[in-house]
Order: C-alpha cells, then sequence, then structure tokens
C-alpha cells in the first residue's frame, strides 16, 4: 500500500490501496517527550480507552438464534469465549447468511508470534475456502518476517504477528515495509484494541489489523475478504441435497424445500437439476424447456448473465429452473472442471441455489459435495442407508472441520409392514439429530408427482408440507414474512 499523507482513513473520501510500501512521514518512529526516558512506552496511553458496546454481540446472537429451530438443526457447537471486538462478529453473521468466496491461487505466509495463533491459523488452512491457495504457517512473529524478506520475495498476502509495544511495532513494519514488493498485501495481529494504532496502521497502508479473542474462520474471512471482486461481491448460497441411496426421495425434498424458499420465504432461488439423464425437476414442475444445464456445462466459457437466462426456465415469478435433458442419447462425459465452474457462475444468479445431486460417485459429486454452504442428506431408515449416510457424513466431516454438520433428513418413515431402524438410533449412529422426519404419505406425495406439483400445492395443511417449510426456514436462516389479516368489516368498507 502507499501510505496516504495528512487523511484520515475514516474520511469518506479515503480510498486504500493494496500496496505495502515505506512510509514517507517517520514521526511515529520518535516517542513522544512525555516518553523520552522510556523508549518502549505506549504512545497511545493518554488517550481514552476504545469502549465497546457490550450488548452488541448478545443482540447479534439473539438474532441468529432466532432464525433457526434449535430442535431440528445440528447438536450445539461449544461455547465460544466473549469477543472483545463485535465488528468481527457482525461480518462474519452477514456473510453467514450468503456464500463465502473463496481464496484465489495465491501464496500466503502466517508469522506467527505464539501457539495458539499458529494452531488456528493450520485449521484456517485446511479450510475449503482456502483450498486453492498456498498456505505457509510459520513462527517467530513480524520480526521473523522481516528477517525471512531480507533474502526472499514476498506472497500476495502476509499476515504477521505481534505483541510488542506501538513504537516497536511499527519500527519493524518499517522495517518490513523496506523487503515488501509492490502489491503485496500486509495483515497484522496485533494485542492492542486502539484505533489510533489502527488508523496509523491503515495510513502506513496496512490491509488489516486484527486483535484477540481469534479463530480460524476470522483469519478465513479476512484473507478471502482482501481478494473479494468488487465488481460481482454477491454470491448466492448453495444446498447440495444428496441421497444415502437411490429411491431415497433426495430430488421430491429438494424440490419442494426450493418451492418453499421462495413461495413462503418470498426469495429468489434456482433449482439445478444435474441427474442428466434421469432428472425429474421437469415433471415435477411441469415444465419442458428446450435448454437446461446440459448445454450450460457443454459450453461453460461461454455462459453469461444473458445466455443463463435464456437457458433457465422460469418457474414461478422467484423460482427459476435448470432442467435436466432426461434423456440417453447422449453419454454427459463431462467434466469436474466444467461443473465447478457452471456452478460458481449459478450462484450469482440468486440469493439461494439448490442442487439436486443424483445417486452416482464422481470427482464432480464430490467436489460439490465439499464446497457447497450446506449439505443435506436424505435418507430412508434401514440399514443401507446408515451406512451411506455415515460414509458421507464421515467425509464431509473431515473435509469441512470449520463448517456445520450436514442436516440429515429421514423420509419414507413408517412404511407398513417394513422393519425400520429407529429414528433415535439412526441420528446416534451417525451423531446427528434429524433435521426432518417424513412420514410415508404415498396418496399425497403420488397425487403431486403425477400432477406436476409441489407438496404445498396438493396438501398445504398437511404434516408433510409443515415440515418441508420449517427445513426450508433452518437452510434459508429466516422466517417468513408476516400477513396482515384482514377483518370481514375492512372489506365491506374497501373502496371499489
Amino acid at each position: 500500500m502507499n501510505p496516504q499523507q495528512g487523511q484520515d482513513p475514516f474520511d469518506l473520501d479515503f480510498d486504500a490501496d493494496d500496496e505495502f510500501d515505506a512510509p514517507q512521514d517517520a514521526a511515529w518512529r520518535e516517542p513522544p517527550p512525555a516518553a523520552a526516558a522510556d523508549p518502549f512506552a505506549d504512545p497511545f496511553a493518554d488517550l481514552p480507552p476504545v469502549r465497546e458496546s457490550a450488548g452488541a454481540e448478545s443482540r447479534l446472537e439473539a438474532a441468529a438464534e432466532d432464525d433457526f429451530d434449535d430442535a431440528a438443526v445440528v447438536p450445539p457447537l461449544p461455547p465460544e469465549r466473549p469477543a472483545a471486538n463485535p465488528v468481527h462478529d457482525m461480518m462474519a453473521g452477514a456473510e453467514a447468511a450468503f456464500g463465502e468466496a473463496s481464496l484465489p491461487r495465491i501464496t500466503v505466509h502466517i508469522y506467527c508470534a505464539n501457539a495458539e495463533t499458529a494452531e488456528f491459523a493450520e485449521v484456517a488452512a485446511a479450510d475449503r475456502r482456502m483450498e486453492r491457495g498456498v498456505v505457509v504457517v510459520r513462527m517467530g512473529g513480524l520480526a521473523a518476517a522481516v528477517e525471512a524478506y531480507q533474502s526472499q520475495a514476498t506472497p500476495s498476502l502476509v499476515m504477521v504477528e505481534s505483541a510488542d509495544p506501538a513504537p516497536v511495532l511499527l519500527a519493524h513494519l518499517d522495517r518490513l515495509a523496506e523487503v515488501c514488493d509492490p502489491g503485496t498485501k500486509v495483515v497484522v495481529i496485533g494485542s492492542a484494541n486502539d484505533i489510533a494504532l489502527y488508523r496509523e496502521l491503515m495510513r502506513r497502508g496496512v490491509s488489516e489489523y486484527l486483535v484477540p479473542p481469534l479463530n480460524p474462520m476470522l483469519l478465513v474471512r479476512t484473507a478471502t475478504g482482501l481478494y473479494s471482486d468488487p465488481s460481482a461481491p454477491f454470491i448466492g448460497r448453495q444446498i447440495a441435497f444428496c441421497g444415502a441411496k437411490g429411491g431415497a426421495g433426495v430430488s421430491t425434498i429438494a424440490h419442494n424445500v426450493a418451492h418453499s424458499i421462495t413461495e413462503r420465504l418470498q426469495t429468489g432461488a434456482v433449482l439445478v437439476d444435474l441427474d442428466l439423464p434421469f432428472g425429474t425437476a421437469g415433471l415435477d414442475f411441469n415444465q419442458d424447456p428446450l435448454q437446461g444445464v446440459a448445454d450450460a456445462l457443454s459450453q461453460p466459457d461461454r455462459l453469461d448473465p444473458v445466455l443463463m437466462d435464456r437457458m433457465m426456465a422460469r418457474c414461478t415469478d422467484r423460482l427459476s429452473l435448470f432442467a435436466a435433458p432426461a434423456t440417453l442419447d447422449a453419454d454427459y462425459d463431462i467434466s469436474a472442471e466444467a461443473f465447478e465452474e457452471v456452478t460458481q457462475k449459478i450462484r450469482g444468479a440468486a440469493p439461494f441455489v439448490v442442487l439436486d445431486l443424483p445417486h452416482v460417485w464422481t470427482a464432480w459429486k464430490r467436489k460439490i459435495l465439499l464446497s457447497s454452504d450446506d449439505l443435506v442428506i436424505v435418507a430412508t431408515p434401514d440399514l443401507a442407508s446408515l451406512r451411506n449416510a455415515k460414509n458421507i457424513v464421515d467425509l464431509v466431516r473431515r473435509a469441512r472441520p470449520n463448517d456445520a454438520p450436514p442436516r440429515l433428513v429421514l423420509n419414507q418413515v413408517g412404511v407398513p409392514g417394513r422393519p425400520e431402524i429407529p429414528v433415535k438410533d439412526f441420528g446416534e449412529a451417525l451423531d446427528l439429530s434429524p433435521a426432518l422426519c417424513l412420514q410415508f404419505d404415498p396418496k399425497l406425495f403420488g397425487q403431486a408427482a403425477n400432477n406436476g406439483q409441489m407438496i404445498s400445492e396438493v396438501g398445504p395443511k398437511s404434516k408433510s408440507a409443515e415440515g418441508l417449510d420449517q427445513l426450508a426456514q433452518q437452510i434459508a436462516r429466516r422466517e417468513p414474512p408476516q400477513v396482515q389479516k384482514t377483518s370481514m368489516l375492512s372489506s365491506l368498507f374497501k373502496k371499489k
């Protein structure tokens, strides 16, 4: 960054660059006259301390808890230490409501001053959002970074930790600026939550300043946020629906949840049917589009918003459908890179993207399972579903240690004459509480499938429709809008 001379970084006209360069003003290198006897005295001791809102975090947590159904969501996570900076929690909560950006293919060096920060950095480096980058974690803090870059080039992003007083910290940053390559972004992890220090760091070109308490997701979001595309900041939330075995009803549930998100919660969504030879989304919504997801996958480099809009079928005012061709005229030999590129572009088309995944195991399906924001596993209460669901859950937990566990839906519960694994035993075997249990109702589901309608259209008052609406609210993290009640007298006095 180029340091800003004579400007307040909190002014409206402040525009930070991304280069880290040595500041021309060396006023901060000299201690104030009152601290001349002590060269390491804190120059900010005379400033009033930063007051934080003790209720901000509790209000944010209460708002987040209101959007979930505690009885149906995954088991609660262990309590974390209270955050000293509520701004970080506010940003994390806002990003969690939508899809999250990924780190580009860059190199990141993290120089830690204590072992706890190094552990957080190692966990962050293994996160799915950081998988495209190369993350190197080293000890020694800011001083070690200055020493290392005397003889080697700096990477795209450098995170340095320092527990030194402000004069020593700034002196080390001046030395780091002398050896940093142009365009290198620098994030400082300090110990003092001081607004004056923050302003000086921003003036000197530091990209971000973090203070304890730290956690892996704070490091992940800081790194990815620095490289988010300002021209296309919106990324929809991707929800993948996967069946534990064939015939579990994953397509029916995925289609109904997508419909509930748009009609009950009144927000936009795109349903993508990735079962190219046998997809049923077109039948369930009574649609027969000429183009669909197969055309997009065949030419992913040409897919833009205009072409995407032409390929999608409009099911309702808010729900768009990327239908599968559902024909056997082709072998559909499509690379995993094409699936990744197309799904990433679709995420910019709506706040929610629902993926209906087929019961196959390929490289592209594995990639989608591990990269989606939410994963819903649909199973039936039998031994084969239990085994397959456990394999999927174990895989996801190993590959996504910083994400919430997948949601479990038990379908076709209570089939007459069929021995079943009890719901409680099924959940305990997976260490998951089922988010939804759907009773076996062949008449309701059969009628909806044959009519090309959703469960909420055929049986709006049924328990299945209510359960699917609740699942949609859990996934979307929002409540349906309030409906204004009208009285009989209001209709009489209504002007014609």
